[in-house]
């Protein structure tokens, strides 16, 4: 299963760095970040509802309300005090709540200060918008307030309620009845948006607030969600590929599992508007997260129903239906969550009827390629991960020409989390950056993965040499200045690292100089290809020593390093008492220049360079108690 004969038109490629998951990237087909997308227009023609004539905010209360945040941020975390403070400072926003909301400056200082509330100022805050509550969703500014009030609940969800004076409350009681409870107000909220789903889901600002309703429903807060809710005026916006996201969870009642069922449910009866609509989608990809952890059989549900509908639209004569959805910029985003959370079975009975036999195509797509490292990403058997292999293997190289290296990342990828095609993989990454004849060429392999060019690009052969496959030219090689590491070239290193057997790429490092190796640990990308070395169960201590000896002279210019001095930390953090000898004598010579680099000051700390310098002895002994808990506590571990 080799690649095609090398042709003449071949030989000297840079494999375009392409492969940005949604973020506009240069003939991705993805639209750019921050592009706003219009509002989906509210029933009979209007536009954002009006807001209440009495929602203007005068200088001075912005005043007011800006030296009480500052007030508040620099008083004593705990007292009587602050807790009066507090509890005076949100009556007034209580007052002036939808003013506060629905001003820019205002809105800000208003989410800052709902994170100091404590569970009844909240609930008088959220009951006072209550009336609003369509105005201030559909608000630009107003929707990262509901925003910011829904994320309090894993804070405040289940605290006792706080004693009050009996007499303060007999007067609110009097005033404008008994207080609802959270639990009431977020099913109040849900309700509300359940009898208009497809209006809040469709509107640009609304739909925040939808989402991270799902996730509180859920109990699950998305880390993707959970950044960009604030500022962010757009649903792509700083957009998070799904495998970053790490779920945050916490303690719901029933009745808010229940909810997020039925909310759910709303999808399914009008799944044509919530596949194609830009906007509205992003709601159903949400909500199949925060399904898939918290009611599995549901989401299941919902993902046949999503499949079932796109298999029978637009029957075409050259493949399944679906083809034509995974090209869609919108519908193929909701099909890479959909990948995401299928079961094993059912994702191999996807594969069969929809994308096998398809996959070169898929892979050469400037969107359908992002749906395909996807599926990429979700396979954890042999028996899906062999027919993939074998479909997509041949055109590995065509595929990093096309600028599509993601789809090569996430095959890899597939191949370490299986530990199957594991050595024929190495091999054709190989010949697909002409590096695996002459063999003397694969000691350069770890430069080509890390830049993403091939080996005549990186050492600018010229056209004759390129004719002929040259003997590897050492002198050369130490003679160069290592490249730009691009992120995907690290993910690459990283995934080989993590092989059964990573012998060839740990040759290639070590056959590194010493300023190369320093480069790529000083690199913010190549620096993580060092911390795969130094973390990798395939990579014995014998293999890791020969890697790093390299770095011997580095070690000040690695501690005054932002990337640099962490790969350091790492390096001790395993060193035996030996090896921090050799490294503490090598940075006690420069000590003056350490303590007065920012991150060099941290590594002198963290090696206790000191007392290394002033009291050797004590430093040993102190040195070999922090070793022995440290083989006491792996011992515990492996146990």
């Amino acid at each position: 299963m080799g690649l095609a004969p090398r042709s003449p038109n071949k030989a000297g490629r840079r494999f375009p760095a392409g492969g940005k998951r949604g973020r506009g990237a240069k003939g991705s087909g993805r639209p750019r970040p921050g592009r706003q997308r219009p509002s989906c227009s509210p029933p009979d023609g209007c536009s954002e509802p009006a807001l209440d004539a009495h929602s203007h905010l005068s200088s001075e209360a912005l005043g007011y309300f800006r030296r009480a945040l500052s007030a508040l941020k620099e008083a004593p975390e705990t007292g009587e005090e602050r807790e009066l403070m507090v509890h005076n400072v949100l009556k007034e926003v209580e007052a002036q709540a939808l003013a506060l909301a629905t001003n820019r400056t205002g809105s800000e200082i208003m989410q800052e200060l709902l994170g100091f509330s404590p569970l009844k100022p909240l609930c008088r805050v959220w009951a006072a918008l209550r009336s609003s509550l369509r105005s201030v969703a559909c608000h630009r500014c107003g929707v990262h307030v509901l925003q910011s009030a829904l994320l309090q609940l894993p804070r405040l969800l289940g605290s006792p309620a706080e004693e009050e004076e009996e007499d303060l409350e007999e007067e609110e009681n009097g005033k404008d009845g008994p207080l609802e409870t959270l639990e009431e107000l977020v099913l109040g909220l849900a309700s509300e948006v359940c009898d208009d789903f497809r209006f809040y889901c469709g509107d640009i600002h609304a739909s925040f607030v939808v989402r991270t309703l799902l996730q509180v429903l859920g109990g699950t807060l998305l880390e993707s969600e959970r950044t960009r809710h604030r500022g962010s005026q757009s649903p792509d916006a700083q957009r998070a590929p799904a495998r970053e996201c790490k779920p945050t969870d916490f303690e719901v009642p029933e009745t808010f599992l229940n909810c997020l069922r039925d909310l759910s449910s709303c999808f399914l009866k009008d799944l044509a508007v919530f596949i194609t609509d830009k906007i509205s989608s992003f709601c159903l990809q949400v909500a199949l997260q925060v399904l898939h952890r918290k009611l599995p059989q549901f989401c299941a549900h919902v993902c046949s129903a999503v499949i079932s509908y796109l298999s029978s639209r637009n029957p075409s004569a050259d493949g399944s239906p679906l083809l034509l959805f995974l090209r869609d910029q919108t519908s193929s985003r909701l099909l890479e969550q959909v990948l995401l959370v299928l079961e094993p079975l059912r994702l191999q009975s996807l594969f069969e009827d929809h994308f096998q036999g398809q996959l070169q195509a898929l892979a050469a797509h400037p969107i359908a390629n992002f749906p395909l490292q996807r599926l990429l990403d979700a396979v954890t058997t042999p028996e899906l991960l062999s027919p993939v292999f074998e479909e997509l293997s041949p055109a590995l190289e065509a595929v990093l020409a096309q600028g599509h290296p993601g789809v090569v990342i996430a095959l890899v990828g597939a191949c370490r989390r299986v530990g199957a095609h594991q050595a024929q993989v190495l091999q054709l990454l190989l010949e697909a950056f002409h590096c695996a004849e002459p063999s003397s060429r694969q000691v350069a392999c770890v430069p080509l993965f890390a830049t993403l060019m091939a080996y005549e690009v990186y050492y600018g052969l010229l056209e004759e040499e390129r004719a002929v496959p040259a003997e590897h030219q050492v002198d050369v090689a130490t003679a160069r200045a290592l490249g730009d590491v691009t992120v995907l070239g690290s993910l690459l290193l990283q995934h080989l690292l993590h092989f059964s057997s990573p012998g060839i790429i740990l040759q290639s490092l070590g056959a590194l100089t010493g300023p190369q190796l320093l480069s790529l640990a000083q690199s913010p990308a190549g620096s993580h290809v060092l911390n795969a070395v130094l973390s990798s169960p395939t990579v014995t201590r014998k293999q890791r020593r020969r890697v790093l000896k390299t770095l011997k002279g580095q070690y000040v210019a690695l501690a005054c390093s932002r990337h640099g001095s962490r790969v350091l930390d790492a390096i001790w953090s395993g060193a035996a008492l030996g090896a921090r000898k050799e490294i503490a004598t090598e940075l006690g010579e420069r000590n003056q220049e350490l303590m007065r680099d920012p991150f060099g000051h941290h590594v002198a700390r963290n090696v206790a360079l000191t007392t290394f310098l002033k009291r050797r002895e004590a430093w040993e002994q102190q040195q070999g108690a922090l070793a022995k808990r440290r083989r006491a506590l792996n011992s515990i571990l492996e146990d």
